[in-house]
């Protein structure tokens, strides 16, 4: 049940990205981290997921610019049409994303994207992409529905205020009250830091980072992930959830001590799950319920801030709030561009 909340309209921040990643805090991720893209060689920034071969991810961005923020769409069960698990991962659509040539422009890439098939077989799933740059094209919703250009909603730059998407349609996001109330909340944190000329970037982030914290979901931690999906609608942050069998998961792994997370030479080996049986499998070990926060900050020189917030550590113990923070620093090339 992710989420994300984008808006254009701070004066000093033409661009501020917002995200909670919502996933069984058990399941193997990286931390943030600079790596050539597999493909064109692109410096990307990005947490890797290491369950699934092709170590995808959620989130990510680009020396030049190329920004993607992926969210899972919940589809009906008999629709095969569009499987819940799709031969495709999902976290390869980000990383495919960030591999679009920076030189074209964000129009042709999304037709490109998503002409002859090439979202098609992916379980359901929205991402925001981008293209950062001065004069801005504004932010694509591509989903695995999209059979063409017609079919991918674009946000343009000058959009009013600030916007959302979770597990449903982007044109049915707002019906969410997660997403609903969140953009005005987001909204309030924004105009509030606007009006205050004195306000520091921190104070911006400490904000925002209180908002991804909004949790509505009281007197359900005891019940499965299915058993709370109505629930997960309404709350922007997920606390641990899960049944017996979950609670017994997570103290099983927290049993063997306080772990960190892989390092960049540990990333190049052979993750456990290889070869192309293993695209079915999923993963649903211990509690369920917001895993990471991200905030994503660029000012009107192409400066960007890039935070990363790790609520849980690899065997799942709590990590203190800021204790788990990564923050990177970098100029967009070709910005003015």
């Amino acid at each position: 049940m992710c989420i994300v909340f984008v808006t254009t309209t701070h004066p000093k921040y033409p661009v501020i990205v917002i995200d909670n990643r919502d996933e069984f805090i058990l399941r193997p991720t990286s931390r943030p981290h600079w790596y050539k893209h597999p493909v064109t060689g692109e410096e990307v920034l990005s947490s890797r997921d290491l369950h699934r071969p092709e170590m995808g991810t959620w989130m990510g961005i680009t020396k030049s610019g190329l920004l993607a923020v992926l969210t899972n769409y919940r589809e009906p069960f008999n629709d095969a049409e569009h499987p819940i698990e799709g031969r495709k991962s999902r976290g390869a659509m980000p990383t495919a994303w960030l591999g679009e040539p920076p030189e074209l422009s964000m129009v042709k890439s999304v037709e490109d994207f998503v002409s002859d098939g090439g979202v098609k077989g992916v379980g359901g799933f929205s991402m925001v992409c981008a293209k950062l740059k001065k004069k801005s094209e504004g932010f694509a919703v591509i989903s695995n529905r999209a059979g063409n250009i017609q079919d991918v909603p674009i946000v343009k730059p000058d959009h009013i205020k600030g916007w959302g998407l979770t597990n449903t349609a982007f044109e049915r996001s707002e019906t969410w009250p997660k997403v609903g109330t969140g953009v005005k909340g987001f909204e309030n944190v924004i105009e509030a830091h606007a009006a205050n000329e004195e306000a520091s970037e921190q104070e911006l982030v400490d904000e925002l980072f209180k908002h991804l914290d909004t949790d509505t979901l009281h007197g359900h931690c005891d019940r499965t992930l299915e058993e709370n999906i109505d629930e997960l609608k309404n709350s922007i942050f997920i606390p641990a959830i899960g049944d017996e069998r979950h609670r017994v998961e997570t103290k099983e792994a927290q049993a063997k001590g306080r772990q960190g997370w892989p390092t960049e030479e540990e990333l190049q080996k052979d993750i456990a799950i290889n070869g192309d049986a293993a695209f079915h499998q999923g993963f649903d070990m211990g509690m369920y319920g917001t895993q990471r926060q991200t905030i994503v900050l660029v000012d009107h020189d192409g400066n960007v801030t890039y935070i990363e917030r790790a609520l849980y550590d690899a065997t799942g113990h709590e990590i203190p709030r800021g204790e788990g923070d990564l923050t990177f620093k970098f100029k967009i090339n070709g910005w003015e561009e």
